[in-house]
């Protein structure tokens, strides 16, 4: 079957849906919208089309659905969601479920199976549950993302998933837009056979015709019972998982109407449950959440779109072998990162101890991995294998990229570098990690035509999905390119910088904490600051992330930022003082708050000590007004001096487009995706009153408040923040 040639029924091959009949009468159907195979209304209409003709005809035993280019399809094209199309759009998305995938494609009179490829996700999913068997690679990735943009599954999902996989697995891939491999999807039923890619639509087939004679289960998906729990048992896991969701995240909704689609199914029944799926997905594609959620989409994808860089014909060079100085956790963690995107790691170390300490750690990670499941045993043993210690520059000779992660002290870092230039070969590309030392300073004793770039990761960088990289006035647009092919090809969302104090990601947190710490010594109180910000959304409240950084690193980055923008910094000595009584953060259980075992935290009634001898050595009174802010005025009095920073960030050209700031601060700083970042969130609160704001709290508490001149440019003409300047600095 595999070798028969495509006829496409006389047409042309460019068809979003191919057709062919073989001589065993299996009617095989393609989804042809390479290369992944996305879906729109079209698609869909043409789909139904295919499959009805298919139906029609005489010469047609059964049906196989597939997708062209080793991809089923991942889903619906995104510029679906988020409001962006005509209103009779979005009712055609959902209703087609039942028109579509449940009365034509589930109810057909002649089996079809779906053979599965590469990603089969949200919709495409969605088509493939509608069949009456699915067959599928061992590797395909399958699963119902719908949730990271801010609505549900809309073709069935809700309801065929748990009837497929029963309620509490189903929640869990629904819940968490989780995604499981072919493997996993036939070690729980939800596939009915593995088949190798070369053998797959022979194997549909025979599948399909199997279930004609009654050799295979004819399996209608949407009445299926076996697999769920009875009622009461249901009702009370939903019941669990819906107060769980409220607690995490009070602010979305779009979990809790999913959940209760998802109920409404089982006590209703699976009919009646697609129409309250098909209504509640029209609603949610207006919402907010949505909208927000769908933008960071696309900031994402773009981030790495950088004019006059990528738009020239640059292709990547290839980057092999990886070498990493330094012998920190956090190049422990890079490490382990880059040997599971398959790249060759040397680590250098500066004794034999040191270096099995750091290969162990890299292990460590590895073997944590296997046990919690994400990693198989022969995947760890292969990682190893590209993973090597040494004490010497010997092979250095032929690395592509030298990642360097020593502490930050200047004429360390230059030796380095210094010592780099002599044994790495030409093509080589240095990249710092540093955060704190000004990237042309590190360079200064490199040969001249050498370029040095940063590359920052995030701790833990197996965690955080941002990458900023780092450019400098030598840095060229080739090695900009193979550092975006980089950083996607370990998984992580690259975003291009200048070289600046903290790049974009620690120059918002910088206010952030800031802002904190100057509220918390003028009279607010610290636990009411950080539970209005995790209120708000933010992963994190300012204090937290103090404890989570440590105050080692707190005090390293204050002393950097207050020497370099004394004129809007807010110096405290809160962190000294706490430092000189023995806390440190986390990792010594004392903070601002303190640690179990468990690494749960709780506020502790000692700190107002501290803040109160904070007061004393600097002479501060407390205002009666921030000792009775609302949660509301608390977020503003936060987050607008974040805003003020980001603005100076967009006048000074340091990050390419306004976006890569959403992009920093929902993946870095963790601020909500469901507000869209902190520049598309200002959108819906107006830059003429930020400006305002400011300007009145920098009269009452200080120059740290005051407005810069782009927003208060952007204020006057009451223009959204973000929009179009002429930038200080060219990208070439």
């Amino acid at each position: 079957m595999e070798n028969q040639q495509r006829t496409n029924d006389g047409k042309s091959p460019d068809r979003k849906i191919l057709s062919e009949v073989g001589e065993n009468g299996v009617a095989i159907i393609t989804i042809n919208r390479p290369p992944l195979n996305l879906l729109s209304v079209d698609v869909l209409l043409s789909l139904k089309e295919k499959i009805e003709e298919a139906i029609r005809k005489d010469s047609v035993k059964a049906i196989v659905i597939t997708g062209s280019r080793g991809n089923f399809s991942a889903g619906f094209v995104v510029t679906a969601f988020g409001g962006s199309q005509q209103r009779k759009t979005h009712r055609e998305l959902g209703f087609m479920s039942i028109d579509f995938i449940t009365d034509t494609l589930e109810a057909s009179r002649k089996p079809i199976v779906a053979a599965v490829e590469g990603f089969s996700l949200g919709g495409g999913f969605e088509i493939a549950l509608a069949c009456h068997a699915r067959i599928s690679t061992s590797t395909s990735k399958l699963g119902l993302p719908e949730l990271q943009y801010g609505i549900l599954p809309g073709f069935g999902g809700t309801q065929r998933l748990p009837r497929l996989v029963g309620l509490p697995k189903a929640l869990e891939m629904i819940l968490t837009s989780k995604r499981i491999s072919g493997d996993e999807a036939c070690n729980m039923c939800l596939v009915d056979a593995i088949s190798p890619s070369d053998q797959l639509l022979g194997s549909a087939c025979q599948w399909a015709l199997d279930i004609l004679e009654c050799r295979r289960p004819w399996s209608i998906s949407l009445f299926r019972t076996d697999r769920l729990a009875p009622l009461a048992e249901a009702r009370t896991l939903l019941n669990s998982v819906r107060a769980q969701i409220q607690k995490q995240n009070p602010n979305v909704i779009h979990p809790l109407v999913c959940i209760d689609v998802i109920e409404h199914g089982i006590l209703c029944g699976p009919r009646n449950g697609l129409w309250k799926e098909a209504e509640a997905l029209h609603e949610l594609r207006q919402s907010d959440s949505c909208r927000s959620l769908v933008h960071v989409f696309f900031a994402k994808q773009s981030t790495s779109k950088i004019p006059g860089i990528t738009d020239i014909g640059l292709l990547p060079r290839k980057i092999n072998k990886v070498a990493i100085l330094g012998g920190s956790l956090m190049s422990s963690g890079i490490a382990a990162v880059l040997v599971l995107a398959n790249y060759y790691v040397i680590m250098k170390y500066i004794d034999q101890n040191s270096l099995q300490n750091g290969i162990g750690r890299v292990k460590a990670n590895l073997e944590g991995r296997v046990k919690e499941g994400r990693m198989t045993q022969e995947h760890y043993k292969k990682a190893c294998t590209l993973l090597k210690g040494v004490l010497s520059y010997d092979n250095f000779k032929d690395v592509d990229l030298v990642i360097e992660d020593v502490p930050d002290i200047v004429s360390l870092k230059q030796q380095f570098f210094a010592d780099l230039d002599e044994c790495c070969p030409p093509h080589c590309i240095f990249a710092s990690t540093t955060c704190i030392v000004n990237l042309d300073l590190i360079g200064e004793r490199m040969k001249p035509c050498s370029e040095i770039v940063g590359i920052h990761f995030f701790s833990s960088p197996s965690v955080t999905d941002l990458l900023e990289i780092v450019r400098t006035e030598r840095t060229s647009p080739q090695t900009l390119v193979d550092l975006l092919n980089f950083g996607r090809r370990i998984q992580k969302t690259p975003i291009v910088v200048q070289n600046c104090t903290g790049f974009a990601v620690r120059r918002m947190c910088f206010p952030y904490l800031q802002a904190a710490m100057l509220l918390v010594e003028h009279g607010a109180d610290a636990y009411q600051i950080d539970k209005a910000l995790t209120s708000f959304g933010l992963k994190l409240g300012p204090f937290r992330m103090l404890d989570q950084d440590g105050f080692q690193s707190a005090t390293v980055h204050d002393v950097k930022f207050l020497e370099t923008f004394p004129d809007r910094s807010y110096k405290s000595n809160l962190i000294p003082i706490m430092r000189k009584n023995n806390r440190a953060g986390k990792y010594t259980c004392q903070g601002f708050y303190t640690y179990n075992d468990k690494e749960e935290a709780s506020p502790d009634p000692e700190i107002s000590k501290y803040i109160e001898m904070a007061r004393n050595m600097s002479g501060i009174t407390i205002k009666s007004k921030l000792t009775t802010l609302s949660d509301g005025e608390i977020v503003e009095m936060i987050l607008f001096p974040v805003l003020n920073e980001a603005c100076r960030m967009i006048s000074e050209a340091i990050i390419v487009k306004s976006s890569d700031l959403d992009v920093a601060s929902v993946l870095g700083m963790g601020f909500p995706g469901y507000r869209g970042g902190i520049i598309f969130w200002s959108h819906s609160v107006g830059s003429k009153y930020i400006c305002s704001k400011l300007e009145e709290w920098s009269k009452e508490y200080g120059e740290f408040f005051k407005p810069c001149a782009y927003l208060v440019e952007q204020a006057s003409k009451r223009s959204s923040l973000g929009a179009q300047v002429k930038q200080a600095k060219s990208l070439l």
